[in-house]
């Protein structure tokens, strides 16, 4: 033949053609199909779903652990010190926290104290009811880890001791 020119046989690939994708098989697919295999799907997913993070996170209830209220939206706590804590870069301030422990479980949170001077309505072993800081377990603005803020002390809101319409009971 030409040098350079290797003789091929003409293709017999005209012979072999793919069925047509109606008669496809599904095997090979690495699930089962068929009508008995609800039952292994569905071990499957509800295996293969705690490999998703998000889906771990919410069903796991760790959360309930590391939540100090365990599930409740509000708790009563004791004063056991009063603390200034620095406010972050770029603000410069002082927040008036107070260090409380919890009655119910005993363990120890910092919580916010709103508004300007309500401090001083705030004496040590004061009972306080706390409730969330509006971001459900994340610290807000530039108060670094408090997440939790004083609603009412001595059973008086603050708010009221703050606008002067009541008097703090003296205990």
């Amino acid at each position: 033949g030409i040098p350079g020119h290797h003789h091929v046989k003409p293709s017999s690939c005209t012979a072999r053609e793919h069925p047509p994708a109606s008669t496809h098989s599904n095997m090979g697919s690495g699930k089962p199909r068929g009508i008995q295999s609800a039952r292994k799907l569905r071990t499957n997913r509800r295996v293969n779903r705690w490999a998703d993070l998000d889906y771990k996170k919410a069903h796991l209830g760790t959360w309930l652990k590391a939540n100090p209220f365990g599930a409740a939206s509000h708790a009563k706590g004791i004063v056991l010190e009063k603390l200034g804590i620095e406010a972050k870069q770029p603000n410069s301030a002082i927040r008036k926290c107070v260090r409380v422990q919890l009655i119910k479980n005993g363990k120890r949170i910092a919580a916010f104290v709103p508004n300007d001077g309500c401090l001083n309505y705030i004496d040590e072993n004061d009972e306080v009811l706390l409730s969330g800081f509006g971001r459900s377990g994340h610290a807000v603005g530039d108060i670094p880890g408090v997440r939790f803020k004083v609603v009412k002390v001595a059973n008086t809101s603050l708010w009221a001791l703050y606008k002067q319409k009541k008097e703090k009971p003296r205990s």
